[in-house]
């Protein structure tokens, strides 16, 4: 059987739950990996067939999208050359993580594909969401559209819903407690949230996207992304401050880590995240503003813990979408 698994590049939680679908495809059959995407600090371990452009948004450094990098980082006639010529009727089985040029290419060429992610969740109306309509609810529902879904959440909100991908070397953390907390807040300047953080007396890790290096000013220090210093950091944390994404706060709730979300304020996806993340008790603040450090001390000051109960169920998932979709 031959498989690709097609994967969005943008952010980093497509990927580091890739790492842990892909060692299971590989068990059914010849695999072949595609990412398309500019916006990921972490990688596979495993060799690509595909590296393409696609389409990614640009993180901002105050909160939200940069639109203009965004705008010139589009390349349409590059996708469109992509979407027509990528070979899709060779394989057996195409599995897609809200990728959007394989997904079209599927469509253009009459080969049928499954969802193997977060946000074809969002294809139930009973996923949480704010009450007020959004045209990005479109961009969920076309950037990526195939023909199947398995999507993955905070909660079952429908039965092609699962709880989250809680990837092996998470679970296999001894989470201890060293009094720091650990930051990822990817659409913020480092220097804005080392402003605003050294006002708080407790020690800060935060993983930048754009620190060249590793510094300390004061009781904050600021390192690149990686994954294994984010994992350490996360698994001995007191807390994690992040924004509206869905793969981090899912690892930090399962490890029984206190969770702050701030979500980017013009990225509907991470507005629902958010939404759906309070609904389970996790609190959420809007942006960083004046009122931030008092609302960031009473979080600090607070021992309160979201239980959650997310099964290791990813095997039993692969292996079903493979029984049933599979040509």
């Amino acid at each position: 059987m031959k498989i690709l698994f097609a994967i969005q590049g943008t952010g980093n939680g497509h990927i580091s739950r890739a790492r842990e679908i892909v060692p299971l495809l590989q068990q059914y059959g010849e695999l072949d990996l595609l990412i398309s995407g500019t916006e990921a600090e972490v990688s596979l371990p495993q060799a690509l067939k595909y590296r393409l452009h696609g389409a990614s948004f640009v993180f901002g450094k105050k909160g939200g999208i940069d639109k203009w990098a965004t705008y010139k980082l589009m390349d349409l006639r590059q996708l469109w050359r992509d979407m027509r010529h990528i070979p899709l009727k060779q394989y057996d089985l195409i599995v897609n993580d809200f990728e959007p040029v394989t997904a079209w290419a599927c469509k253009l060429q009459k080969v049928q594909s499954v969802s193997l992610s977060h946000q074809c969740s969002f294809i139930s109306p009973k996923t949480p969401r704010p009450d007020k309509w959004n045209f990005a609810e479109l961009l969920l529902k076309y950037y990526s559209p195939t023909d199947y879904h398995i999507g993955f959440h905070f909660d079952r909100y429908d039965d092609f819903i699962h709880t989250p991908v809680i990837r092996s070397e998470i679970r296999a953390l001894e989470p201890q407690n060293k009094g720091h907390y650990s930051v990822y807040l990817p659409a913020y300047d480092d220097k804005t949230l080392v402003r605003y953080l050294k006002q708080i007396d407790v020690p800060w890790q935060v993983f930048s996207k754009r620190a060249t290096s590793t510094y300390t000013e004061g009781n904050v220090t600021v390192s690149r992304v990686n994954n294994e210093g984010f994992n350490t950091s996360m698994a001995n944390c007191e807390g994690l401050l992040t924004g509206g994404g869905f793969e981090g706060p899912a690892e930090a709730l399962f490890l029984q880590k206190k969770v702050l979300m701030i979500p980017m304020t013009d990225q509907y996806e991470q507005q629902c995240n958010a939404l759906a993340a309070s609904k389970l008790g996790v609190p959420v603040i809007k942006e960083i503003d004046d009122n931030f450090v008092p609302e960031l001390k009473k979080w600090v000051a607070g021992s309160e813990r979201v239980k959650v109960d997310f099964p290791d169920e990813t095997a039993a998932i692969v292996e079903g979408m493979v029984k049933k979709y599979a040509r």
